[in-house]
C-alpha cells in the first residue's frame, strides 16, 4: 500500500493555532460560566462592545469571526439577562444596533480581570520581546486570512 501524505501536527501552523484556540476557549468558557454566568462567546461580545459600542451584530460577526447565528443566539442571551440593549437603527429599520447596558459594563469589568490573569499565565514563559514578536506575527497572519480563504483547490492537475 503506497504511503499517503499526512500532516505533521507538530509543525502544521493552522492546526497548532486551532488546537491552542480550542483549548483556551473551552477553559475560558468553563471559568466564565462558573464564575460569571456567561461563556466565552458572550465574553467576546462584551469585550467587543466595550471597545466599539452601539454597533451591528454583523460588525460583531466580522470582527470576532463567528457566524451570524452564533452571534444572534449569544446576543439574545445577553439581552435577556439585561447585559446588552438591542435597538432598531433609526436610519435602517432592518439593522439592529447593540449596546452595553450598565449591568453589561459591570460584568465586562469583572470578567476583564480574569481574562487578563489568564493571558498573563499564558504568556508567563515569554519575555516582553517575545510577546511583541508574537503579537507582530499573529497580526501578520491575521492579515493573510482573506488571501488564505480565497483559495479554491483545482481539479488536482496543478492547473
Amino acid at each position: 500500500m503506497p504511503h499517503s501524505p499526512h500532516l505533521d501536527l507538530d509543525r502544521y501552523v493552522p492546526g497548532l493555532l486551532n488546537f491552542l484556540s480550542n483549548k483556551l476557549s473551552s477553559g475560558a468558557s468553563a471559568c466564565y460560566r462558573k464564575h460569571f454566568g456567561v461563556g466565552v462567546v458572550e465574553w467576546r461580545m462584551l469585550s467587543m462592545l466595550a471597545v466599539e459600542n452601539g454597533i451591528s451584530a454583523n460588525r460583531i460577526s466580522q470582527v470576532i469571526g463567528l457566524d451570524k447565528s452564533a452571534v444572534s443566539r449569544a446576543l439574545q442571551q445577553l439581552a435577556g439577562a439585561g447585559y446588552v440593549a438591542l435597538q432598531a437603527d433609526e436610519k435602517d429599520g432592518r439593522r439592529t444596533t447593540v449596546s452595553l447596558t450598565a449591568e453589561g459594563k459591570a460584568l465586562h469589568d469583572r470578567i476583564f480581570a480574569a481574562a487578563m490573569e489568564r493571558e498573563k499565565r499564558l504568556l508567563t514563559d515569554l519575555s516582553q520581546a517575545e510577546v511583541d514578536t508574537l503579537l507582530n506575527l499573529l497580526g501578520r497572519l491575521h492579515a493573510q486570512v482573506g488571501y488564505v480563504n480565497e483559495y479554491e483547490p483545482g481539479d488536482g492537475s496543478g492547473r
